[in-house]
């Protein structure tokens, strides 16, 4: 019997990073180690300080080889998929010049208003990158840096993504991928690569960015010596470009060229999202149009507020998270961090329709609502890009995967099944942006190709739920609410 080789899936996220060691042939997840981050900020202001991140990988490596039992020379490949958006700029040496800012920073939401019309438009945008600036979109940060901290600005030396980043720290290259590079608001889904236009109109030289790979499984190198001896590893170990961490997600459940098309995924964590992997070029500007990691699309929305924001909502009534019920005649729009779909940026939360009878576990429920109609709000138009009817019969049964920590929790589950009509499965991979950069790093050592290799695994037992009545009128109720309010009330443009 040849020996087991393991690979290593890095989720660098906003809140943490996990490092799943896998089982490169069974797809069987021996370990997960875990390490937190620090983001810092206020008034819209969302920042990390990248060697944070480091030291975090290297704690999650270090824990998860620990617990996983497997031994060093075992350990084929790495590959890192991370938070989408954030700037982080550096100087000659690599180190960064200041926090990072992170997708959910939005102080540059004047900023993303200004680039949208110095092209022409909304139209304009999605026919080159797929995708309107918004304040979380990285180039919407460059400017927003270039005019606020110019000094700074003119002292970087390299531009990075999260994700890149740490590849960078891990091989010495420079390099990212298609799918990252997409949510940068500079790189074309139009002509697979940077748009000179672009780059100037930001100011930005495209000597700072990284190379981008063909793929996010595309090996970029081996590791330096000195992350060889900073995470326990062997200098042979293959690195892949990696990517961000929805796309890395969908190669964990199977979504791509190789796998499953046009099928729907909610994601519901910090920030919620719905996004699919398609062959359809995605140019809507209701949503992302990104690219995917492996030559397909992912069309995507994200919203700001989910989990986080509705677990603050709970604390404030003094509430267990699933101890809810629908909430009746009251909306609560829970917006805390502004909102980036519907575009929001300055938004706060917004309560209404208060009865005498109104209980504490209603407004919970109130606040599960709002948070799930703006995710789902957005589904009919994902669906369109990927060229679908969502009106057509066979469209409207396609099951909705549930992912992310909202995925385990009763409530959330539930309010989705309610809202949204349709049959949900709740896969067995517990952890699938980590096991997505795990597949990754196996088709970086291998040649194989990524989605074949997480859709040949064995991860767990998906959960299967079948569709219940759809509750019509509360999904009415909340959307009226939101169309009314968005300009008065939740600070529209």
């Amino acid at each position: 019997m040849p020996p087991r080789t393991v690979v290593i899936g890095v989720d660098s996220s906003t809140q943490s990073t996990k490092a799943a060691f896998v089982d490169a042939v069974s797809g069987r997840l021996l370990a997960v180690g875990r390490a937190p981050h620090v983001v810092r900020g206020e008034a819209g202001a969302r920042e990390s300080d990248p060697e944070v991140w480091w030291q975090a990988l290297r704690g999650a490596v270090a824990a998860g080889l620990k617990e996983s039992g497997a031994a060093a020379s075992q350990i084929t490949g790495i590959a890192v998929a991370g938070q989408q958006h954030g700037l982080v700029v550096l100087d000659r040496a690599g180190r960064p010049l200041r926090p990072a800012m992170l997708w959910n920073d939005t102080r540059s939401a004047p900023q993303a208003a200004a680039l949208t019309e110095a092209l022409g438009g909304p139209d304009a945008w999605t026919a080159r990158t797929g995708s309107v600036p918004v304040a979380a979109v990285t180039a919407s940060k460059w400017r927003w840096l270039r005019e606020n901290e110019p000094h700074t600005a003119d002292a970087t030396a390299a531009v990075r993504l999260p994700h890149d980043f740490l590849t960078e720290r891990l091989t010495g290259a420079a390099a990212t991928d298609p799918g990252d590079a997409s949510g940068t608001g500079w790189y074309s889904t139009a002509t697979g690569s940077y748009d000179p236009g672009l780059l100037e109109l930001l100011g930005l030289d495209a000597a700072l960015l990284p190379e981008v790979a063909r793929t996010g499984a595309t090996r970029v190198g081996s590791l330096t010596a000195a992350a060889a001896e900073a995470l326990g590893l062997p200098l042979t170990t293959a690195v892949a470009a990696g990517t961000g961490d929805n796309m890395s997600a969908a190669v964990g459940l199977g979504l791509g060229g190789a796998g499953l098309v046009d099928h729907p995924v909610l994601s519901l964590g910090t920030s919620g999202t719905v996004f699919a992997a398609s062959r359809t070029r995605p140019a809507s500007p209701a949503l992302s149009g990104f690219a995917a990691t492996d030559g397909t699309y992912l069309p995507l929305a994200c919203t700001l507020n989910c989990t986080l924001a509705v677990d603050k909502v709970a604390a404030l009534l003094g509430l267990d998270r699933d101890d809810t019920s629908p909430g009746g005649e009251a909306v609560l729009l829970p917006y805390l961090d502004g909102e980036r779909t519907p575009d929001l940026p300055t938004a706060a939360g917004l309560l209404t329709g208060l009865r005498h009878d109104t209980t504490p576990r209603q407004l919970l429920g109130a606040a599960y609502e709002g948070a799930v109609v703006t995710v789902l709000r957005a589904l009919d138009e994902l669906l369109r890009a990927c060229g679908l009817d969502p009106a057509e019969p066979g469209v409207a049964a396609r099951p909705l995967r549930l992912i992310g920590g909202g995925a385990r929790g009763r409530a959330w589950v539930e309010t989705v099944r309610r809202l949204s009509g349709r049959p949900v499965i709740v896969p067995g991979t517990v952890e699938p942006v980590a096991v997505g950069a795990a597949a990754l790093a196996a088709a970086a050592a291998t040649g194989a190709d990524p989605v074949a290799i997480a859709g040949g695994w064995s991860t767990g037992e998906d959960v299967r739920l079948p569709p219940v009545r759809r509750d019509s009128a509360t999904w009415e109720r909340v959307g009226s609410v939101l169309e009314r309010a968005s300009g008065p009330l939740l600070g529209g443009f």
